[in-house]
């Protein structure tokens, strides 16, 4: 992994550089929200327009842009022969059509991904040519299904050549927001992603805190590393594995600590990042944050006749998200802020069933709520909505 030498020459870099507000990107500055920098909160196309389109496909990056989003954000991961390109996972089973070729049964494996065995076909187990050969499919059952096999694997730089073409035919800055996946196991693989990554992005002219790019991880220590050579924006992300009837975030590997935390045996959890005291020592290497919004606003389950079981609040026969209740904002917000750092939380989803009772099946008043409670940016699988909502 990375040494204990990079990791403290990061933190230095990043005591020597100090933080910035989110400015490049943005959109007009607005009272209305309170942002950390006064302007409008951002809306990144998560995975592209994955709401309508198969996630990561230069189709769902383009459909982002043209439905409103100020930032698109690809998942990078690399190829056998060290080619980035945009996946969720580096296990594309899920994601392609890869399971249907013959040419590929050989190739099928299992692999251990943070800690997790996982059984299927991992993109560094292909070249960049043979996946060029596959094509995308939708992962979530109950979305459109129609554009299945239609869209190829994009490269980053396919990515990148997008959001610049894109950007000189609207007329306004598209921002690319990359997260680098899994980077320990990436490592494990002698595919380090994070020089690869600062090479093509500085192809582009990015280098700056103010070019339009912001590089988000799941771990610390490449933040570290990646601040020790780079003055571009970096988000911590914040992951847990599920919600209990109280609506607190539950813990359970891996979701539970920055996958390098478990590799260094560092015993915080995800949780620990967001204590005011945690929160501080993020600000030393990165620029904000990214939650998942169960963080931000708790939902819980009402057991209202007292006989152990949540409450159907609205008689589908389900219990889902349509069957809590919100708590109060949490703190997480105003200290990171107090903090100098952005949050941008993740995901925001129109389906009804991902919505707390609260909003009525309205996926604008959710986006509102948090707008108004002032968060920086949110990824949303259907960016027009988050638009909408926030009012151009």
């Amino acid at each position: 992994m990375y040494s204990l030498r990079i990791l403290g020459a990061g933190l230095a870099v990043a005591g020597i550089l100090g933080l910035a507000a989110c400015a490049a990107v943005s959109p007009a500055p607005s009272s209305r929200y309170p942002t950390l920098d006064g302007k409008a909160p951002l809306v990144i196309g998560h995975r592209g327009a994955s709401g309508y389109l198969p996630e990561h496909t230069i189709e769902a990056y383009k459909r982002a842009i043209e439905l409103g989003a100020d930032f698109i954000e690809p998942d990078v991961v690399a190829t056998k022969d060290s080619e980035l390109v945009v996946r969720h996972e580096p296990n594309i089973t899920a994601t392609t059509d890869v399971s249907t070729r013959p040419e590929f049964a050989s190739r099928k494996t299992t692999r251990m991904v943070d800690g997790i065995a996982e059984t299927g076909w991992f993109t560094t187990d292909m070249t960049l040519a043979e996946l060029k050969t596959l094509r995308a499919k939708q992962p979530m059952a109950e979305r459109d299904q129609s554009h299945n096999g239609r869209y190829a694997v994009p490269t980053l730089r396919e990515v990148l050549d997008l959001a610049r073409s894109e950007s000189a035919r609207t007329g306004r800055t598209i921002g690319v927001y990359p997260e680098t996946k899994h980077p320990t196991y990436h490592v494990n693989a002698g595919l380090m992603l994070e020089d690869r990554l600062l090479r093509l992005l500085a192809e582009y002219g990015y280098t700056a805190k103010n070019s339009p790019v912001i590089v988000q991880s799941f771990e610390v220590g490449n933040l570290k590393y990646l601040r020790s050579k780079t003055q571009l924006r970096l988000v911590q992300l914040i992951d847990g594995d599920g919600v209990d009837a109280q609506g607190r975030v539950t813990l359970a590997a891996p979701s539970d600590r920055p996958y390098d935390f478990t590799v260094a045996k560092d015993s915080r959890s995800f949780p620990d990042l967001l204590t005011p005291a945690g929160l501080r020592e993020v600000k030393t290497y990165a620029d904000g944050i990214g939650p998942w919004k169960a963080y931000l606003v708790p939902a819980r389950q009402i057991d209202a006749n007292n006989d152990g079981k949540p409450d159907d609040l609205n008689g589908d026969g389900v219990i889902d998200e349509r069957d809590r209740v919100q708590l109060p904002p949490t703190s997480v917000v105003r200290d990171a802020h107090a903090a100098g750092l952005f949050v941008h939380p993740f995901t925001f989803r129109n389906e009804a069933k991902r919505l707390a009772s609260d909003f009525r099946g309205d996926a604008a008043a959710e986006y509102r709520k948090y707008f108004e409670m002032g968060v920086d940016g949110v990824f949303s699988d259907f960016p027009d909505t988050a638009v909408a909502a926030r009012g151009r």
